[in-house]
């Protein structure tokens, strides 16, 4: 992202020149109340990549100005997710560190005449901030001395008012056509314990206030943030002005990127989750860095796919499957190709001779030699997948098995079938087929021509495996399911278990391995598997349908 022009770079560039700045010094501010999805990659990128490309730094600071939803849970996977994506923080502070600092400033503005202790109800004072076509109303407290002001202050930070009792708000316009600057409130009564601060405090900064405070104490250049604050701007410069800070830090902000298919809402991944809908914020269907690391994502993947989407001050959104493309142009020179059977059906060789197990060299990967080769086994009976059978051959497109037809399995010889053995029910539950010795893979047989080339796997040798098939969490919209409930928008066939094969040299995969499965797509081992049941997560299949 940084080797692309954007205004954000275009500004700092600028500022660098005039000698406004002299270092880039940037942030990245997450809320330790949940974990980190998607949406956030296009802001770390941004953070930490423009300061990086000059020279400059940024922070990791944890927006911990909340302690009724916050948990160390949170701050523990928010450094292990930007780390998997492959950034260092030059410090990791939080906003509790500043909370001394923070009550100081607030102090000053009573002391200015610029904030002032209300006693109105949260709804009350929504009720009086008025609309975007009429002004607000006065709190009744707005003139109260700074003497009573300051004492009413000191016994809220000293407990003696209950939650919601009190708050302090900033004195500033409730004419202004900006809503935000009609007279936000600075501080809330919680009487909650801080994971950090503990017991200390029992008063809270609002985020209007604690994030222009907090860049200006870091030193913060350009505080980088999504275009739903460009109306707290204001707010941001007249903090930052008004508490008198030594540091002027100067907010900017960009367009949100949204997928479709895709929900990143923290609201609904805790819904899903306690609906038993998401089995966690690891899980693989989530758009979580957690649930896309478990499923078999990779860092390089996903910054490559923002990096794509460009940067504006515009919301934008991209289509899911173009995720997948660059997932796969980043995993096909770099996995093993192995054999997998996700639905199989059994064939007997009836003329291969019985116990015999013969190995075949197998590439690596035939794109990329210095990924080397493996053996695979072959015997009297393999699995290969259901659909790659037909009883009756439909046209000349088939160019795969059917009754009476000779295809290659991939490897080793060619193979015919010449029954096929039906349950009680119709369903087809094993072929009968014959080999040609003489067509093994390699030796040079140019004889007739098979119907196709299939893979297989080696049934005496072969690792039972779970393969879980993910598909989109929503589905489309259609104007039948616009005004659907969100429950009633998922996807039920969003999750699909099936039991398979794997051939065995992949018997101790170990958790997060990822492996291309010949014609079948890109897998990864899932955190579930383990010697006794191995779970390979279909990370997307082998073509994708984006085109550019």
């Amino acid at each position: 992202m940084a080797e692309t022009s954007n205004f954000i770079k275009t500004i700092m560039e600028n500022d660098l020149k005039a000698g406004r700045v002299s270092k880039i010094v940037t942030r990245f501010p997450p809320e330790p109340n949940a974990y980190l999805h998607i949406g956030h990659v296009r802001a770390i990128m941004t953070d930490f990549d423009l300061a990086d490309f000059y020279g400059g730094t940024t922070n990791l600071r944890f927006d911990d100005t909340n302690p009724t939803k916050e948990g160390e849970e949170f701050v523990q996977g928010i450094q292990d997710d930007i780390a998997w994506l492959g950034y260092k923080p030059e410090h990791v502070c939080f906003g509790s560190d500043y909370f001394d600092e923070t009550y100081k400033r607030c102090i000053l503005l009573i002391k200015k005449g610029l904030a002032y202790v209300d006693d109105q109800s949260a709804e009350e004072i929504s009720a009086t901030r008025g609309t975007l076509t009429e002004g607000g109303k006065d709190s009744p407290w707005r003139n109260r001395t700074i003497e009573e002001n300051l004492d009413l202050f000191t016994r809220m930070k000293n407990g003696e008012f209950k939650d919601g009792e009190k708050v302090l708000r900033a004195k500033i316009d409730m004419k202004s056509p900006n809503i935000n600057m009609r007279d936000p409130v600075l501080y809330r009564i919680l009487h909650v314990s801080h994971q950090h601060t503990k017991d200390k405090w029992c008063i809270y900064p609002m985020y209007d206030i604690a994030h222009p405070l907090q860049d200006s104490i870091e030193g913060v250049t350009h505080s980088l943030c999504t275009i739903e604050f460009e109306n707290h701007r204001p707010l941001y410069d007249w903090c930052i002005r008004e508490c008198e800070m030594p540091h002027v830090s100067h907010q900017i902000e960009f367009g949100k990127l949204s997928i479709t298919h895709v929900i990143m809402s923290k609201r609904y991944f805790k819904l899903m989750i306690e609906k038993g809908v998401a089995s966690g914020f690891d899980d693989p269907r989530l758009p979580t860095l957690r649930g896309l690391r478990r499923r078999g994502y990779t860092p390089e993947a996903l910054k490559t796919f923002v990096a794509d989407t460009g940067l504006s001050r515009i919301n934008s959104e991209t289509p899911y499957e173009k995720l997948d493309y660059f997932l796969m142009e980043d995993l096909k020179l770099k996995t093993n190709r192995y054999n997998a059977v996700i639905h199989p059906l059994k064939v007997v060789i009836t003329n291969y001779p019985e116990g015999q197990i013969e190995y075949m060299d197998v590439p690596n990967n035939v794109e990329n030699e210095t990924l080397g080769s493996h053996k695979i086994p072959f015997g009297r009976e393999v699995y290969i997948e259901k659909a790659d059978f037909i009883e009756t051959m439909p046209n000349r497109k088939w160019k795969r098995l059917a009754k009476d037809v000779e295809v290659r399995l991939m490897h080793a010889y060619f193979i015919k079938c010449n029954e096929v053995i039906k349950d009680k029910n119709g369903e087809i539950i094993e072929l009968r087929c014959t080999y040609d010795p003489a067509t093994k893979s390699g030796s040079g047989f140019e004889g007739r021509k098979p119907n196709g080339n299939i893979h297989f796997v080696e049934a005496s040798t072969a690792i039972s495996a779970e393969f879980r098939l993910f598909g989109p969490l929503l589905q489309d919209e259609t104007p039948e399911n616009k005004d659907l409930p969100f429950e009633e928008k998922l996807n039920p066939n969003s999750l699909i278990k099936v039991m398979g094969y794997v051939e065995p040299t992949l018997k101790d995969a170990p958790i997060e391995s990822k492996y291309q499965f010949v014609r079948n797509g890109y897998y990864c081992v899932d955190t579930d598997s383990s010697p006794a049941k191995l779970v390979f997560n279909r990370i997307c299949e082998l073509k994708s349908s984006f085109k550019f």
